[in-house]
């Protein structure tokens, strides 16, 4: 069976959830997904009569790539197996890290300077409104099919067993860069309906063999030369996203098409609000035909012109529906609230009291209520994303290889993150409650203050090493501190006594003249003290 051929039998279990993305894409991003034969450059696309659902779209996917690939910082660490852990020493483990924080920065700023956050984006903003993506990782950069360009086959556990992606690519280009392709020519079986234009359909077919993928590409039923590839499972180039899963589904669910009523609902107030504004704001003066005014007249009249007849003649038309569309635009405000909660639209209150621990408690319970998306996509997009970008960092030199048996990466973004901010937040109350109920002095006495600066640190995923200082380096502060007090003290009760009466000359001729950095009475007890220079000893009597 040709990939043509297994792509429009695949088509067929696709068509319900392709249907659902077009309808959703059109009350959100009329652009963003379309139909089977659909071609871009041919249809003329919907305009929503409102925007609520493009900005919760755009909102939502970009608050989902700053969680799972955030700007500052890295959403993967390296770290030693714990395992094996205790066969390296603690001054080893800490090199290892420092080699492991210099990896991820390698692995960071290869992304930075990629495009691979901007295909993320869309590929999100997929997922939001169809709930299906599928990504294509090559050595330099990412490739995004939507829904309408590929199909997929799972098997009982929901993992990927076959992919079938179809492109459309220049009759020239294939010329130029096949040179078969002069050869083919469409036969009865194909039914490619792009047979007429200048462009021709590549199909790229994947199957899983055991341990790794497979795959290929051909057009019109002929496999094209040099167009084979492989690779292992665990770091496949071939990553299908779905927003959420369902028993016995081999496609996902998008978040539009959980609140696709309200959406429609939105959808129809705000054209029926829009039209009946525009019909109220036209106006229309009626004359009685009994008046002496003429119609005319008071056409041509101009702004403040004076014109002959009685007000009660003429009158403008209202429309008298104000009520109505005060409901209705009530009901529309409603359902725009409720959007902007599934998408995670941060409404702040309105008063003069709302304060920033409010807003910021907002916005964590918006983001704890997709807990079980950011588990999905940890698991079906950043784990294979990372093994991927380690492969390919490793087979070009920009990184050493990594032992598998010692080092291991783990995610720290995505779900994990939400486990941090609710650690944090836990760890913030538990302090205040001890504080506000032994005091801060006895709280001191039962914590530890180096355990909670790591705990902070870890909530907000930052490394402590070489940043905080350990219990010993702050013993070794204090005890400077104590050693610089003492010889401040020191040198204070010096200074007092050089003052103090026994020791000024004027007042006791027998006192001894003493260096500023000396105690006094530096000699032995009883010791007869040498007359400063300049003055005769007393003349004993």
């Amino acid at each position: 069976m040709s990939a043509q051929e297994r792509y429009s039998q695949l088509a067929g279990d696709r068509s319900q959830f392709l249907d659902m993305a077009v309808v959703a894409s059109k009350l959100t991003l009329p652009y963003l997904i379309k139909g089977e034969n659909e071609n871009s450059n041919a249809v003329k696309l919907h305009t929503p009569w409102q925007s609520v659902g493009a900005k919760g779209v755009v909102t939502l996917a970009s608050k989902l790539m700053l969680a799972l690939l955030p700007a500052s910082g890295s959403f993967f660490k390296l770290q030693v197996n714990d395992a094996e852990i205790d066969q390296f020493d603690p001054k080893i483990r800490s090199e290892m890290d420092l080699s492991f924080a210099k990896i991820e920065r390698t692995i960071m700023e290869a992304i930075s300077a990629s495009d691979d956050r901007v295909t993320i984006h869309q590929a999100l903003k997929h997922l939001v409104v169809g709930g299906n993506a599928l990504i294509y990782m090559d050595k330099k950069k990412l490739k995004l099919f939507p829904l309408n360009r590929y199909v997929v086959d799972r098997d009982g556990s929901g993992n990927v067993i076959e992919i079938v992606t179809k492109e459309k690519i220049s009759k020239k280009l294939a010329k130029n860069l096949f040179p078969d392709y002069k050869e083919l020519k469409p036969n009865s079986v194909s039914n490619d309906e792009d047979s007429g234009n200048d462009d021709c359909n590549v199909f790229t077919h994947v199957t899983r063999e055991n341990n790794r993928f497979v795959w290929y590409q051909e057009i019109d039923g002929k496999k094209l030369p040099k167009s084979e590839g492989k690779s292992p499972i665990e770091t496949t180039p071939w990553l299908v996203l779905r927003w959420n899963t369902v028993d016995g589904e081999m496609y996902g669910r998008g978040r539009c098409e959980e609140f696709i009523g309200d959406l429609k609902s939105l959808e129809a107030l705000s054209q029926a609000l829009v039209e009946g504004s525009a019909v109220a704001a036209k106006v229309i003066f009626t004359v009685s035909p009994s008046s002496t005014t003429k119609p005319q007249t008071l056409a041509q009249a101009g702004n403040g012109a004076i014109v002959t007849g009685r007000p009660d003649d003429i009158q403008a038309i209202t429309v008298g529906k104000t009520a109505d569309f005060r409901t209705a635009y009530e009901m529309a405000m409603n359902l725009e609230k409720r959007l902007a909660d599934a998408f995670l639209i941060l409404q702040v209150r309105n008063s003069e009291r709302t304060t920033a621990e409010e807003v910021r408690m907002s916005q964590l319970e918006l983001e704890q209520s997709l807990g079980g998306l950011f588990s999905l996509l940890t698991v079906e997009f950043l784990v294979p994303y990372l093994n991927r970008k380690l492969s390919i960092a490793q087979k070009t030199g920009q990184i050493p290889r990594l032992p598998e048996k010692f080092v291991e990466p783990t995610i720290t973004a995505g779900l994990n993150a939400l486990g941090r901010g609710s650690d944090r937040e836990s760890l913030v109350v538990f302090l205040q409650t001890l504080s506000q109920t032994m005091g801060p002095e006895v709280m001191l006495n039962y914590i530890v203050p180096e355990e909670v600066v790591k705990r902070f640190a870890a909530s907000v995923g930052i490394d402590v090493l070489n940043l905080v200082k350990n219990a010993e380096m702050v013993a070794k502060q204090d005890q400077a501190k104590f050693e610089k007090a003492k010889q401040m003290e020191l040198t204070k009760q010096t200074a007092a006594m050089m003052n103090s009466a026994q020791f000024d000359p004027t007042k006791n001729p027998n006192a001894p003249e003493v260096d500023g950095q000396n105690l006094p009475n530096q000699g032995q007890a009883g010791a007869p003290q040498a007359p400063p220079p300049g003055r005769q000893p007393p003349t004993p009597q």
